[in-house]
């Protein structure tokens, strides 16, 4: 681990942002940021060149957070999906990359023609039972 973990984490009770705070200063990261960016195999795809772009999901909220040993959180999303561990140098990365990073994404959807808003083929997946983590809406000091 390169990165340092976040001093604190914690997730907004409309669950639309969650907050990381590094040297002090609090980093807010909105839940559809979050999901569009999924370190999931189902995301990111199992080589270069095969990530899958994320469209519809403008809404999406933050429905568990657990702590993964030390080293990760894993995220549970409104829309069902709940694969892939964020560790805290992705979490990291995503925080202080987050205007470059969004405007990327944003341009991605242009040229694709597709949108964040979701459509009948968007609709979430039934949602998994259990989990409960630092869903309450803080992980403290992890």
């Amino acid at each position: 681990m390169q990165n340092p973990v976040p001093e604190e984490i914690r997730l907004r009770p409309d669950r639309a942002v969650l907050a990381l705070v590094y040297g002090g200063q609090t980093r807010e990261l909105p839940a559809e940021y979050l999901r569009v960016y999924s370190p999931s195999a189902q995301v990111r795809g199992h080589a270069p060149g095969q990530e899958v772009l994320q469209t519809g999901k403008l809404g999406v909220l933050i429905t568990d957070l657990e702590p993964v040993g030390h080293y990760a959180l894993k995220i549970v999303f409104s829309d069902g999906h709940d694969s892939g561990l964020y560790d805290w140098d992705y979490l990291y990365k995503l925080a202080h990359g987050y205007d470059t990073m969004w405007r990327d994404y944003l341009a991605r959807l242009e040229a694709a023609g597709a949108s964040r808003t979701p459509s009948a083929a968007d609709a979430p997946a039934p949602k998994k039972k259990g989990g409960h983590g630092c869903g309450g809406g803080s992980c403290g000091g992890h």
